[in-house]
């Protein structure tokens, strides 16, 4: 079904593969369009409870394929506009997925691959990874990662990173909050694993709304409207089969219906 990426599923766990690893894993419109599809796909599949985004070969992601953005601007504007506004696309399309979303990078997570990384919910890093918005160093920006970036890093750090292109361990990762987790290579699979089974006691309804609480309340300064709406948002879900459903496994001594094995 796609051309560059493998969906593998346990549980209700799907993990997006990118597989292009001659390339590192790097972007092109076939890729992006797999992406893309891919996360549109596993959004509305009921089974699927974790999204992981993990890349086959040495790397993660390096970020774009250099000839297919330079095919990109060497064509019509419009032509160029088209290919921006599909990466960017995609990039919105992972970000504002209903699942929780994990990135696996355990190496290169360079340019869009970082924006991949910030893109998802949370991320786990191998020791060995390592990051970059490498793009000032080919005459370009890193714009349509910018949102997902800065929210990670903040707009301070941004202004260091943009500029410098500058590599960044893990551990450097970590420490700016792009990286929740950093872990050897072996025992990647093992921390991602004690996240799914976390991420799978929680209320996928809860979840998503979560997700949606998130993106409304960030940077908003508290006042009546805002207050207001807090308000309306726990109410409303409180109402719902879910967390009635919850509620009562709780006060019961029981799983709540939706808890599956990873």
């Amino acid at each position: 079904m796609y051309e560059t990426i493998e969906i593998e599923r346990q549980g209700g766990v799907a993990t997006l593969w990118m597989n292009r690893p001659d390339v590192h894993n790097a972007f092109n419109s076939q890729l992006i369009a797999d992406i893309d599809a891919a996360c549109q796909e596993l959004d509305i599949d009921p089974n699927v409870r974790v999204v992981v985004l993990a890349g086959r070969g040495k790397s993660f992601s390096a970020g774009a394929d250099l000839n297919w953005m330079k095919r990109a601007g060497e064509a019509g504007f419009e032509e160029n506009l088209q290919a921006a506004m599909q990466l960017a696309g995609m990039l919105r399309n992972l970000a504002e997925m209903s699942k929780p979303t994990i990135a696996r990078v355990h190496g290169a997570a360079l340019g869009g691959g970082m924006g991949l990384a910030s893109a998802c919910d949370m991320c786990v890093a191998s020791e060995k990874a390592v990051f970059a918005t490498s793009e000032v160093r080919f005459g370009i920006i890193p714009a349509a990662i910018s949102p997902y970036v800065i929210r990670a890093i903040g707009a301070r750090q941004s202004y260091r990173y943009f500029q410098t292109a500058e590599r960044i361990s893990a551990t450097r990762a970590y420490e700016l909050e792009l990286a929740h987790e950093v872990t050897t290579l072996d025992g990647l699979d093992s921390d991602i694993e004690s996240l799914v089974k976390s991420l799978l006691q929680g209320g996928p309804h809860a979840q998503a709304s979560a997700k949606s609480l998130i993106r409304s309340v960030s940077y908003l300064s508290v006042d009546d409207a805002l207050v207001e709406e807090t308000a309306k948002r726990i109410a409303t879900l409180r109402a719902t089969p879910e967390a009635q459903e919850g509620l009562s496994a709780f006060l019961e001594k029981r799983s709540a219906a939706w808890m599956v094995e990873s």
